[in-house]
C-alpha cells in the first residue's frame, strides 16, 4: 500500500459530507437578503469630482486634540477598516476616542482617464488636509496612509511638512524592488503605455485576476474547497461574503496615474533614490523629521516586511518606530489580533505625542 492508495469508503463518506455541505450552504445563501459592508454613520464634509471626504466623529471622550486623516488606496474601497462591527478598526479607533476623516476616492469612469499622481496628491490629497484643518480648527493633522494611500501619505508629507504633525504608514510599499516582492516580479514586465492606450482606465476586475495569479492555491483552490465551511451558518456566510464582496469591488484605475505609479515606483524604483517626481516635485523622504509610526504584516505577500521597513533609513526623524504585526496584508485590519493590538496601540501613540 502506498500513500495514493485511496480507501473506497473514506472517500464516498467525504464526499457525502462534501455534498451535505453544499447543499447547506445553498440553504444558508437563499436566506440572505444583503450582505452589508461600511456601516459606521459618517458626515460627508466636502467633495471634489469623485471624491468624498467622510467625517467620523468619537462618541465619547476625545484621547486627542489632533485629528487623524486616514488615506487609503485607490485600488480598493476604504471598507475594509470597517468591514463589520467585530471586524472594525475603524470602530475600535472612535470608540477609543479619536474623531476620524476618511478619503473615500469614488469610482474613476472615462472622464478620468488624464487624471495624474499631480492631481491625487497635490490637489485631491492636498485639499482634503485643508478641509480636515478648516473642520476640525487644527493647524496640523495626523496622516494615516494605507498600503498605497501610505505611499502617497508619504510622498504628501515630505511635499508639505508643516501640514502633518505625526504620520502612521500600514502595510505600505517603500522599497518597490525587493526580491520577495511578487507585485514587482509582475509589474516589471507591464507594457504600461501599452495597457493605458489600449484600456483608457485599468480594468479593476483585471488587476483583481493579477492580485489572485499571485497565489492561485491560496486565493483560488483552497478558498473554493473551504466554501462550503464558510457558508454553513449565517454569521459566518455574511463574514466570508463581505470579504468576497470587498476584494471583488475594485474601481477601474484612472489611466495616466496607473501608468506613472507603475513606472516610477515598482519599475523605477524611484521612491527609495529621492527621485520620484509628482507634478514639478521631486519626493525626498528625507525631508520627513515628524514622528512616523509604520506597521507592517510578518507574512504579508503584498507588501513583504522589507519592502516597508527600509522607510526607516529614509526618513530623518528621531521618532520612528515599527510595529511588526504577525498577520498577512489583510489580517492586519481584521484579525482578532488587530482588533486587540493594532487599534489600541494607534491611538496610545498618538496620545502620546498629541502636545
Amino acid at each position: 500500500m502506498n500513500g495514493f492508495d485511496l480507501d473506497p469508503t473514506t472517500v464516498t463518506d467525504e464526499l457525502f459530507e462534501f455534498n451535505r455541505k453544499l447543499l447547506k450552504s445553498y440553504n444558508t445563501l437563499v436566506q440572505l437578503q444583503e450582505v452589508d459592508v461600511d456601516s459606521t454613520p459618517y458626515d460627508v464634509i466636502y467633495t471634489q469630482d469623485k471624491l468624498r471626504l467622510r467625517y467620523y466623529q468619537a462618541p465619547g471622550k476625545k484621547s486627542c486634540k489632533t485629528p487623524l486623516l486616514i488615506c487609503y488606496a485607490l485600488v480598493n474601497r476604504p471598507y475594509m477598516i470597517d468591514l463589520e462591527s467585530q471586524r472594525s478598526m475603524l470602530q475600535r479607533l472612535l470608540e477609543l476616542g479619536l474623531d476620524i476623516y476618511l478619503i473615500d476616492w469614488g469610482y474613476p469612469d472615462a472622464a478620468d482617464r488624464y487624471l495624474d499622481l499631480d492631481d491625487y496628491i497635490n490637489e485631491y490629497l492636498n485639499n482634503c488636509v485643508n478641509e480636515v484643518l478648516d473642520h476640525s480648527t487644527s493647524d496640523q493633522t495626523n496622516l494615516l496612509g494605507i498600503c498605497q494611500g501610505g505611499t502617497f501619505s508619504l510622498c504628501y508629507t515630505a511635499l508639505n511638512p508643516e501640514k502633518i504633525k505625526n504620520l502612521i504608514t500600514m502595510v505600505t510599499p517603500v522599497d518597490f524592488q525587493t526580491e520577495d516582492n511578487l507585485l514587482y516580479h509582475l509589474a516589471k514586465y507591464v507594457d504600461v503605455d501599452l495597457a493605458v492606450e489600449t484600456y483608457g482606465n485599468i480594468p479593476g476586475s483585471m488587476l483583481n485576476d493579477s492580485y489572485n495569479s499571485l497565489m492561485p492555491m491560496r486565493l483560488g483552490v483552497q478558498k473554493n474547497l473551504g466554501m462550503p465551511n464558510q457558508l454553513e451558518n449565517k454569521e459566518s456566510a455574511l463574514s466570508f461574503l463581505r470579504m468576497e464582496k470587498w476584494i471583488y469591488d475594485s474601481p477601474d484605475q484612472a489611466g495616466e496615474a496607473f501608468k506613472q505609479f507603475i513606472s516610477q515606483f515598482f519599475q523605477q524604483n524611484k521612491l527609495i533614490k529621492a527621485e520620484a517626481e509628482i507634478g514639478n516635485k521631486r519626493v525626498d523622504l528625507a525631508n520627513i523629521k515628524k514622528p512616523v509610526l509604520n506597521i507592517y504584516g510578518t507574512y504579508d505577500h503584498l507588501v513583504p516586511p522589507k519592502a516597508s521597513t527600509a522607510l526607516k533609513e529614509l526618513v530623518t526623524s528621531k521618532d520612528y518606530q515599527e510595529m511588526e504585526v504577525k498577520a498577512g496584508h489583510i489580517g492586519v485590519f481584521v484579525s482578532g489580533k488587530s482588533q486587540k493590538q493594532v487599534s489600541p496601540a494607534i491611538v496610545q501613540w498618538l496620545t502620546d505625542r498629541d502636545n
